[in-house]
């Protein structure tokens, strides 16, 4: 039942600049990857070379790992560099970065690329020309690390032969002590100074599988004594002994991230390797690995070689990334939260995953929109408030998603003179808009007899100043009772509370309460009433039962895991309650992921898995008609 011919409210038309944005329009204006070539098959390395003009004038590229679900701070690294390939006429890849086989799985895969088609960045774009005679074909812009293993192997043996790596047979204790500290320069390892031949057989020694996990590594060659510990000879391959997601048991060697990421960008051909600020000290050692990869060396025995990826290379760039408060986005701390049992799974409506976030009924809209409003900058230390992302949820669906009634609380309320009024049985319908700006939405309709449900909230015995729903009869200064409150059934009557029916142990079971006959909302009677209170309501003969889930923040404290404190200890107790309510019969056909404003209550979505189109109705609260955390 929601509203596809009403489209949410664009942005600004002007897009607010930032720093990343100046650079891509700066070499834009400079032609700094004009000459680039687009061919063959990524991983081909030089092949590109021969190939055509590049059509695409920007290249950015997302690249998760694949051993975790995506949550809310990678919106907005989606966001950054899908939006910005598209705005300059570019494209963004989605490239998966596996080159951890212990920690990564087809799972993790498949909900990567899931999440980001469903924020709206379908990642198949037409790329290149089409021949003669050919129609333009799509390309999709998918790619995995584990595609070039083959290509890193060959530039890890070029390293080697132009001796810029080497291999290190140290423990890893002993490498961990000997890089030194901030204050300390590193101390050169006994292997360093190995041939490029014996490096080069120890390697492919490696490669066979002839040692053991741990027991080597490759290592980059720059300088133990640099100021960036990042450029003390990092390590750029491994030994690992397991089976790879993508190329099974090919290898038992596996490239480190930092050696894996620049190459990738370059065989990709990206212009702009956008990341978050963590990956800064990183950046030298970025660029001097593409460095090396490009310049040609003469051997001693006269071979030239190098040369394996072309030139200007892609240039990273560092931004402040997403923190937001109420939030934890380490993937090991989130992994626990689902392997302990402190939430159902990935997609618990509570995670701050994008799985989560999407079931707990927060849209693509409001998650790009959130994003570009916490703004693209270089402090890495700012924090976002959550009631931003609610904010943001709110601008994007109050204009558009269709309005129902529901009773959370439900309480029976019996209009005693209905029969009289009306005659026994009789069914009053009404009539509320769909949307209250959109009249082309139409009408939702109901009926109001002698028995609605209303809130619990909504009667009180004793009423305190202020309360202006329904209150019985009370006792006036002169002893004499005074005539209980009036108030409106919204879109229906205005009724008169006479008081209420109590169970044995004094709890309330029942409102009882008159109606006022000539008083029906759109009737020219309807304004011969005047009241203070209006109340929801959900009539008793077609009011439809269904399960509510109300949900709030997971942890109390605004930075969970602040100062090495045990974010569990801060667990919500009340992040997660459960009601059955009743709701209006507008909502019988809701299908899984359509989303309502519940009037009076906030927003609120039909489950993706548990609510079943006319069968077992499931909603979770989404999120207020405004924030009361904390009040």
């Amino acid at each position: 039942m929601s509203a596809p011919s009403h489209k949410t409210p664009a942005p600004d038309a002007v897009k607010p600049g930032n720093f990343i944005r100046s650079v891509i329009e700066e070499d834009l204006s400079r032609g700094t990857y004009a000459q680039r070539r687009w061919g063959g098959q990524p991983g081909d390395g030089p092949s590109h070379a021969a190939g055509m003009p590049d059509p695409a004038k920007v290249r950015t590229r997302f690249p998760p790992e694949p051993n975790g679900y995506l949550h809310i701070g990678h919106a907005k690294s989606i966001w950054l560099n899908f939006s910005l390939a598209q705005e300059y006429g570019g494209v963004c890849h989605l490239r998966f970065d596996d080159t951890n086989p212990e920690k990564e799985e087809q799972e993790y895969v498949d909900s990567i690329r899931d999440t980001v088609r469903w924020l709206g960045w379908d990642h198949h774009f037409a790329d290149g020309p089409a021949g003669p005679g050919q129609s333009p074909s799509l390309q999709p812009h998918e790619y995995f690390a584990s595609d070039y293993f083959d290509f890193m192997y060959r530039a890890a043996e070029y390293l080697i032969e132009a001796g810029h790596a080497y291999v290190d047979e140290q423990t890893p204790e002993q490498m961990r002590a000997n890089r030194g500290d901030f204050g300390t320069p590193g101390v050169n390892s006994p292997f360093r100074d190995r041939s490029p031949a014996e490096n080069l057989a120890r390697f492919r020694e490696m490669a066979q599988g002839q040692h053991a996990d741990g027991a080597m590594v490759l290592r980059a060659k720059i300088d133990m004594a640099s100021p960036n510990i990042n450029l003390r000879d990092p390590a750029i391959y491994r030994i690992r002994h397991a089976t790879h997601h993508n190329t099974g048991d090919k290898w038992c060697i596996y490239p480190m991230y930092t050696y894996a990421h620049p190459i990738e960008d370059a065989l990709e051909q990206i212009t702009h390797s956008i990341c978050t600020l963590e990956f800064e000290d990183q950046r030298p050692f970025y660029d001097w690995l593409l460095e090396r990869l490009a310049e040609t060396t003469t051997l001693p025995d006269g071979r030239v070689v190098g040369g394996l990826l072309t030139t200007p290379p892609p240039r990273q760039y560092e931004f402040g990334r997403l923190n937001v408060g109420h939030v934890i986005t380490s993937k090991r701390k989130l992994r626990q939260l689902v392997e302990e049992g402190h939430v159902s799974g990935w997609d618990d409506p509570r995670m701050p995953t994008l799985a989560g976030l999407r079931r707990r009924g927060y849209t693509p809209e409001a998650l790009r929109l959130f994003a570009e409003r916490s703004g693209v900058t270089k402090n890495g230390d700012a924090w976002t408030d959550y009631a931003a992302l609610d904010a943001a949820l709110r601008d994007t669906l109050d204009p558009v998603v269709p309005r129902a009634m529901a009773v959370l609380e439900p309480l029976k309320l019996v209009i005693t003179n209905w029969d009289e009024a009306f005659g026994p049985g009789h069914l009053e319908p009404c009539a509320a808009p769909v949307h209250p700006h959109h009249p082309d939405m139409g009408q939702r309709q109901f009926t109001m007899g002698k028995e609605v449900w209303i809130e619990r909230t909504d009667y009180e015995e004793t009423p305190p100043k202020g309360f202006f729903r329904l209150f019985p009869p009370q006792p006036a200064a002169d002893g004499s009772m005074t005539p209980g409150n009036k108030v409106r059934l919204k879109y229906g009557y205005v009724i008169e509370c006479t008081g209420a029916i109590k169970d044995a142990a004094g709890n309330i079971d029942s409102v009882s309460a008159t109606v006022l006959k000539d008083t029906k909302s759109g009737t020219p009677g309807a304004d011969s009433v005047k009241v203070k209170g209006v109340i929801t309501w959900v009539g008793a003969a077609d009011g439809l039962p269904a399960t509510v889930n109300l949900y709030d923040r997971l942890f109390t404290e605004e930075q969970p895991d602040a100062g090495g404190r045990d974010f569990l200890t801060v667990i919500n107790p009340h992040s997660l309650s459960t009601v059955q309510a009743i709701v209006e019969p507008s909502l019988a056909t809701a299908q899984p992921e359509d989303r309502f404003q519940f009037e009076r209550h906030g927003f609120f979505v039909a489950d993706r898995r548990a609510h079943q189109a006319g069968g077992k109705r499931v909603f979770n609260r989404i999120a207020g008609l405004k924030d009361s955390w904390g009040k």
